[in-house]
């Protein structure tokens, strides 16, 4: 990922340009042609990062839903469940398999309106379920558990129990939700000072279930050691 000026970005009905990749749709599917380089800590040399990423939906879900009273904040499941073919050139390296879409839009920055947040989606035998909780800049707390149809459409679900996880290698706090109270760490991903993003063996409404699990602490995004770290981690493009 590198940080952009306005000027890099461009959109219309069906595509989003970022620098030089760009965010199609192409009939039924979402297709994500990337450009990049990376960057590692103290690497001078920025590999290519070069491909395609399909993004094929099996349903669509036209609801959004806020996570504040104000509405500063939306949240969008646009695909509880997909399929996903990856083919990248640089490193060449492709696969397929169980696929998500979502994203996120709002008119403040994401510190502003929250402290933390803990996020889990898992596929089930039809549909999907995904639950999401945290706290406010406010210090108001939110959590809610969401089950999608086998067609798509949302419907608000009784909370399974909190399910404490081990902190992550950062000591991110991290939580999800089980039918038991219980969830297994399976492996972590991304493990970042404000972030970590892990594969948990959970059960949920009676499932046992593979869920992938995000905590966010925007309290040490914001914090100036990290937003001094950044810019080794993501580059940013001179405006």
């Amino acid at each position: 990922m590198t940080e952009r000026p306005a000027g890099s970005v461009e959109r219309d009905v069906t595509n989003l340009q970022i620098g030089p990749s760009h965010v199609e749709w192409k009939g039924d599917a979402l297709e994500i042609t990337i450009e990049e380089r990376d960057k590692r800590l103290f690497n001078p040399f920025r590999r290519k990062v070069r491909g395609k990423v399909r993004v094929i939906p099996e349903s669509l879900n036209p609801a959004s839903f806020a996570l504040d009273p104000a509405e500063n904040h939306i949240w969008h499941c646009m695909a509880p469940r997909a399929r996903i073919e990856v083919d990248m050139e640089e490193p060449g390296v492709s696969w397929s398999g169980q696929g998500y879409f979502d994203h996120n839009r709002g008119s403040e920055p994401l510190e502003d309106g929250f402290r933390t947040w803990h996020w889990s989606r898992a596929h089930m035998k039809e549909g999907a379920v995904v639950c999401y909780e945290g706290e406010r800049g406010d210090g108001s707390v939110f959590a809610s558990a969401i089950r999608f149809g086998a067609d798509g459409i949302p419907e608000i679900a009784d909370l399974p129990p909190a399910a404490r996880l081990p902190s992550s290698g950062w000591h991110i706090k991290r939580r999800t939700r089980s039918d038991l109270g219980v969830s297994e760490v399976i492996r972590t991903w991304e493990d970042t000072p404000f972030y970590a993003r892990s594969e948990l063996s959970t059960q949920l409404y009676g499932e046992d279930v593979v869920s992938v699990q995000e905590s966010l602490d925007m309290r040490r995004f914001a914090s100036p050691v990290v937003q001094f770290m950044l810019p080794y981690r993501m580059p940013k493009e001179k405006r």
